[in-house]
This record gives C-alpha cells, structure tokens and sequence, in this order.
C-alpha cells in the first residue's frame, strides 16, 4: 500500500482473527494490571500555563487526505496523534510489543486474552470540556466499528463493549486477541468528544476535531497547511519550555525542506536524499535521527499472469546487493521475507534467494519466455522504487527480459490492479508498516486469499498458507512463540512459491532542529512527533 503512508481506503471489517503477543507468554499474569504511562503521570503542571510557548514547524511531505479519525489510514497520523489519544500505546521503540497505558490507568484480561477490562485515567477532558468517561471510548469506538473505513477491521474480535462506571469499559471478543496492543495502534482506535461523534468525515475535514490531546486545529488549508494549539486544559499539564503552537507545512519538494530546515524556516522534516544527510550532520544546529524502521518495501508478482519459473527468474535476477548497498546510503537491511525484523515474529534466519543471473536466464530460456516484457508499476514520483526498477531493468536484459517501468499516482495503480488481475501489472511495488504490530499484518494483509483484489495485488491464494497465519493470529494473544514459529512456516511457503520479490527492510531518518529535545522516534508511529513531548533548549 502505500507510498510509504496509508491511504484513506474503504475497508469492509474483515474476519480477523487476534493479533500479537500481549508482552508475556505465562498465562498466569493475564489479570495483573498494566502499570500507567510514568511519563505521562509526571507531566510538569502549571496551574497558569505561559501561552507563549514555541512554535515549531513540520515540513510534511504528504497531504493530509482524510482527518476523520475513526478512517484516515494514512499520513494523517502526524497530526491525529497529537489532537486524539488511544487507551494504550507502544512507548518502547525498541521492543514491538510493550504496552504502557494513555487513556488507561490500568487494564487486566482473562487467561486467554477474551475478556478485557479498562480503568480510565482521572482527570481528563474533552477539547470542549466534557470529562472521559468509559461511554465516550465504547462510542467512539463503536463509531469506527460502524463506519467500517480505514483500519476498522483491527476492531473485529470486539464481540461486546459494556460500561461498567464512568472509569471502566469491558470487552468481550469473539477470539483471543491482544487487545491492548491492538488499542495502541495509530490508526481508528481514537477517542473522540462526544459531541464529535455524530458528525460525519465532512467536518472533520474542514479543520474541526475534539478529542482529549495536548492540541486542538487552529486553521486547516489542505494546499498548505494546519495550524495546531495547544489545549490548557490538557490532562498532562504545561510547563514554560514546551511547544505552544505548530504549524504542519506541507512541502513536497524535498530540496526546499532541505532548505527550510538548514536555514531555521522548519524544525522537522523526513523523506531527503539520503546523500544529504551526511552534510546535515556536519551542522551542529540539526540532529540527523537515525531509528528502527518497521517498514518493508516488496514487489508483489502477478501469481495469475506469470508462471512459477517466469516468478522464480525474477526473484534470481533481482540485484539484492547491489540495492542495498546503493539505495538509503547503504542503511537499509535485505529483507527476509514480508515481516520486518524488528517486528515480533519475524525470522531472521530465513533461507532467502541470493542474485544468480545464470539460472534465472536458464529458467526463462526453459519457459520459452525469451523478449519477455515485464510491467513494473511503482509509485510515480518515488525515487528509490523507480531507482529500483532502473537498476533491476538492467539485470533483466542481460537474461532476455525487458522491465517496462510504469510510473503512475497511487490512486490509479490501485485502480489498476483491482480492476483485472489478468490485464494488471507483473509486479506490483509497495511499501507496508503495520497498522499495528503483528506479523499477521503484513501476511493477511497483502497474501491472504481474497474474492475481489483488495491489498493482495499479486493476487496469491493458497489456502494451506491461509490457515498457518490464520491459525498463528488465533493463538498470537496467548502463545506468542507458537505463533511466531507458524507465521515462519508461513513466510518459507511464500519463498517457495515465489510470491514476492522481497526487497528491503526500509530504515527511518528523521530530521530535527537542536533547539528542540525530546523527540524519540517510535517505529509503531511512522514520522509521528509527539509536540507535548518537545522541550525548547533555550
């Protein structure tokens, strides 16, 4: 999906079955309760905030498309987990599944992870200054349960939601599920006002939001850009160095925001050349953020168009080494299969394809598939996917295969590719990080069996494949290692029938100004900067 940021997409709430581990594989400490976020209870308070903090200033790549929290699916996460908190969140970058609580003061669950109570934090409000209370967060969910966009099918185990006071919410699922991780994803597990509730993306859309974060939108011009404040009342508290107002600029030239940075004009930005970024850390104003990454860059190949020998020569001719030594200044890791390495789950020992030029020109040549044209779509615009297929191109030729690159916007190579898998493209590029972090993400998400061509562009189906990740999803929320174990299996049946050309672990570098501390990059918030968490250094 995703030109390295989720679209806003129309998601019917799909089966699912659980998602990761719940931290701990002793089913005996099920029921104890997960402590509370230390850093969010200790939060320095003025009783009168000095309102004339700093300003700092985003220079984002991508337009926001969609600020209805219950759908947006993309980019819009820069934003919305500063107007909106969720019960819990992952706050440990380096591991993927550590819980620690936001809205939740505390929450326990039953042995096998199906019952699930929440204590709500005391103290918060709503940007229109209604209190939190358990009826807002079942409603709020609910309203993405309803709506069924975006990432909404992460809520499917939620069988039943039952308020039990103002400060606790029950859940009861149709499956074992790790649903305090799944409550710490980025995307449709919002909390919403309630008087927000009942309106529709229309107004959200239009710069309107309401939730219990540190900030609330001042001005919205999509073309250009949204201006946040903070909100006094926020739960945490101010103190006087903190961030007062941010303005989300959108900057799509990668050399202005280059520029804007060095020169002081933003204060953040992602997504430069990496061959600037040596030169930047030469500046002793500027931090170059170098960071876990839990995204992957892949090519789906056509299982309905192209043989398995045809699959097979393209997974050997592909330059694996010669790509990763050349694209994101050497940083980026080869891939071993679909799951990122630092993901739970993933499997770092998986026998994977080197470059062999000699047998994949034997197998073409046994296909009778010599002057071959293979379509290679990618994100047009997106300079390491085209560099990719350049270099890819020339690997091919040698073999008697011509790669015809076929640079299109997102929007109409999904439209493409969904339309007729036996007239779409052979290879399908993309990036994914999860919406949260489970390997069955990654799986179900882009091989999983479908009826109508959704994420699945390489449109694979194999149903002993589908019941290992299906299986392994089942028991991810109370025996982690066993899942882990089943998502390998799964992962050596895509190796092995060649369903993917399986490229990079795609490493994260992020850029900030010195005069701002406190900036942790977190792979399970993609470019997320949690401003309340911003000091200035002067």
């Amino acid at each position: 999906m995703r030109i390295r940021t989720k679209l806003c997409i129309a998601v019917a709430v799909a089966l699912l079955a659980a998602g990761c581990s719940s931290g701990s594989d002793d089913a005996d400490t099920a029921d104890t309760p997960a402590p509370a976020d230390e850093a969010a209870t200790t939060a320095p308070v003025d009783e009168e905030p000095d309102v004339a903090g700093a300003n700092f200033v985003y220079a984002n790549p991508y337009t926001f498309g969609d600020l209805d929290p219950s759908s947006a699916f993309s980019n819009e996460n820069t934003i919305l987990q500063n107007l909106y908190e969720t019960l819990t969140r992952l706050a440990d970058p380096e591991a993927s599944d550590k819980v620690t609580g936001l809205l939740a003061e505390s929450w326990t669950s039953n042995a096998d992870a199906t019952e699930w109570t929440f204590t709500l934090r005391e103290g918060v409000t709503f940007h229109d200054g209604t209190p939190l209370t358990a009826a807002a967060v079942r409603d709020s969910l609910q309203r993405t349960i309803d709506l069924g966009l975006g990432a909404a099918f992460i809520l499917a185990p939620i069988e039943w939601m039952e308020v039990a006071d103002e400060r606790t919410i029950s859940f009861t699922l149709a499956w074992p599920t790790p649903l305090d991780l799944v409550l710490s994803s980025q995307y449709s597990v919002y909390v919403l006002c309630p008087s927000a509730v009942g309106n529709d993306a229309v107004w959200f859309n239009e710069g309107n939001a309401c939730g219990t974060g540190p900030y609330t939108i001042e001005g919205h011009d999509p073309a250009g850009s949204t201006v946040l404040a903070r909100f006094d009342d926020y739960w945490g508290g101010w103190s006087a160095n903190q961030v007062s107002t941010v303005e989300m600029r959108l900057i799509e030239d990668p050399v202005l925001a280059e520029q804007l940075v060095r020169n002081g004009d933003a204060h953040f930005t992602y997504n430069l050349p990496f061959d600037v970024y040596d030169s930047l850390e030469q500046d002793s104003d500027i931090d170059v953020l170098r960071s876990l990454s839990m995204t992957n860059l892949f090519g789906l190949l056509n299982t309905r168009r192209l043989s398995a020998e045809i699959r097979e020569a393209l997974v050997l001719s592909f330059p694996y080494d010669d790509i990763t030594a050349s694209l994101y200044g050497g940083e980026a890791v080869r891939a071993r299969g679909i799951v990122p390495l630092t993901v739970w789950g993933s499997a770092p020992d998986l026998e994977i394809p080197a470059t062999d030029l000699d047998r994949a020109r034997h197998l073409i040549e046994s296909a009778g598939a010599d002057g071959l044209t293979v379509t290679y779509s990618f994100d047009a615009g997106t300079t390491e996917q085209q560099q990719i297929g350049e270099v890819w191109k020339a690997n091919l030729s040698t073999i008697g295969v011509n790669l015809e690159l076929e640079p299109l916007t997102w929007d109409a190579r999904w439209e493409k590719a969904q339309a007729d898998p036996d007239a779409a493209q052979d290879v399908f590029t993309m990036f994914w990080f999860p919406t949260y972090v489970t390997p069955y993400d990654f799986l179900f998400s882009t091989f999983h069996s479908e009826e109508e061509p959704f994420f699945n562009l390489g449109y694979y189906s194999n149903e002993a494949f589908d019941a290992l990740i299906d299986e392994a999803d089942a028991i991810s929320g109370t025996d982690r290692d066993a899942a882990s174990e089943l998502f390998r299996q799964a992962q050596e049946i895509l190796i092995a029938e060649h369903a993917a050309v399986f490229m990079l672990d795609v490493p994260s570098v992020e850029v900030m100004r010195a005069e701002f501390t406190g900036h942790v990059p977190n792979p399970a918030y993609n470019t997320v900067v949690r401003f309340y968490e911003l000091r200035t250094t002067g």
